[in-house]
């Protein structure tokens, strides 16, 4: 038997998601950004009296207006792809709307429903999924999610993805994106004279970092805000549990930029707070600070890279003040009980998101009475485990949407890398191959894999 090192799995892999990206940079045709952004797009606006509907509501329909971006520049040929527009419900109660996009494969089954969370990381609405999904609009979905969001497509499932964030971009707003999650799932199962999807498949969640931020609230808000879904299951990896925890370990390091845009997106749903943070930042600052809620995540990290966040204030200690722990506090999760099976994984080296708030999470949970599998990996770090774990959380998808039964209670298991656990490697051959495949404007789903 012939046994490879981690480092050569983990360059290998590294080197075909780079190669894919590259690939579409080098032919593809340049983005035309011919589509408005979300705050000019009518669409985006609600009809009057729109309040009075029940959550997940669908209030508009469109087909995708652009073309289904891929991987870099390239378009996905899949069958069909929509946005609706639904009510939701944000952290403070109000009613507000926000848009999902569901896409539907070549010889999809209507009877499964993957519910992805893209890790959108920004507190401006122009970075919103609906938006980066068209080839027209901004174009910049990362690599990963596609190729996550094509191995789903490639079993013939469904992929609903939401604006999560909500209208007003509430970037860590557990509340809002939870709820967004769940409405999101209830609007796509009522749309089956638009899309053929029934309204009783099968549905499953997905997300990693930010997005495993708002599936993990999704799945602790179900029981009370959405008792009418049935859902099968949810995994998430690199869970920011405690969103204090990941600002102390991205300060002044390579990640720091997702320190401004964190707070803008909690003041963007707390007024108090905005009000608040405004009034604290030094004036000859403010205006740099405050680029993070007109920009997307590559460019906050690129212009806040190793820096104190906090010396952009008067006093360092901002957060610290009861307006901004209140709003921090209400966005930790482990407030609610997950009553659906979980698949949750986490690099004990995770340099942005530490591990200990997300084991103890888990704990909590399983106290409680959860149904839970937790995956401890020991040599990678954030990034990598969002590639390298991802075949492992969709395997266990897949088995969820199969009908396969979940052993009651909780499991923690310990693994160098999960690549090389059993039947990972071969799924992820399986999703890059697809994604190759994708690049050479193949059918998206079951048929194209010969």
């Amino acid at each position: 038997m012939h046994t490879l090192s981690f480092g050569r799995i983990v360059y290998a892999l590294t080197f075909v998601t780079v190669l894919l990206s590259a690939a579409g940079s080098a032919k593809a045709v340049p983005v035309r950004r011919s589509e408005p952004p979300p705050q000019d797009d009518p669409f985006y606006t609600p009809p009057s009296g729109f309040q009075s509907s029940a959550p997940g509501t669908i209030l508009k329909t469109r087909v995708m207006p652009s073309p289904l971006v891929g991987l870099s520049s390239f378009t996905e040929n899949v069958a069909g792809a929509w946005q609706f527009l639904y009510r939701t419900t944000d952290a403070l109660g109000n009613a507000i709307a926000t848009v999902t996009t569901l896409i539907e494969p070549h010889n999809a089954d209507p009877t499964k429903l993957l519910q992805y969370q893209i890790a959108e990381d920004s507190a401006s609405q122009q970075c919103a999924p609906s938006y980066e999904l068209q080839s027209n609009g901004s174009g910049t979905a990362s690599v990963l999610d596609v190729l996550m969001m094509d191995a789903a497509l490639n079993r013939g499932w469904y992929v609903a993805t939401a604006d999560y964030e909500g209208p007003n971009s509430v970037f860590t707003c557990g509340l809002t994106s939870g709820q967004g999650v769940l409405d999101s799932i209830r609007a796509v199962l009522s749309s089956t004279s638009t899309s053929g999807l029934k309204s009783s498949a099968g549905v499953v969640m997905w997300g990693y970092s930010g997005g495993a931020l708002a599936t993990g609230w999704a799945a602790e808000l179900q029981p009370t805000y959405a008792p009418d879904l049935k859902l099968l299951g949810a995994a998430m990896g690199g869970t920011p549990a405690d969103v204090n925890a990941t600002v102390n370990a991205v300060n002044g390091g390579l990640f720091a930029g997702l320190i401004p845009a964190g707070i803008l997106g909690l003041a963007q749903q707390y007024p108090d707070l905005n009000t608040y943070i405004q009034s604290q930042l030094i004036p000859s600052k403010a205006a740099a600070f405050n680029n993070a809620s007109k920009q997307c995540a590559a460019a906050d990290l690129q212009q806040f890279a190793n820096q104190n966040i906090f010396s952009y204030f008067s006093n360092p200690n901002v957060m610290n003040a009861p307006v901004a722990i209140q709003a921090i506090n209400a966005s930790h999760m482990g407030s609610y009980q997950p009553k659906i099976p979980l698949w949750m994984y986490h690099a004990v080296h995770d340099e942005v998101v530490p591990f200990a708030p997300a084991l103890a999470v888990v704990k909590k949970y399983c106290s409680e009475g959860s149904t839970i599998t937790f995956t401890q990996d020991e040599i990678s770090d954030h990034i990598i485990l969002a590639i390298t774990g991802a075949a492992d959380a969709f395997n266990w998808l897949v088995a969820r949407l199969n009908g396969t039964a979940v052993t009651p209670g909780c499991t923690t298991r310990t693994t160098a890398t999960s690549i090389l656990d059993s039947g990972a490697l071969v799924t992820f051959g399986s999703i890059i191959f697809n994604g190759l495949q994708s690049l050479l404007g193949r059918p998206v789903g079951p048929t194209s894999i010969s």
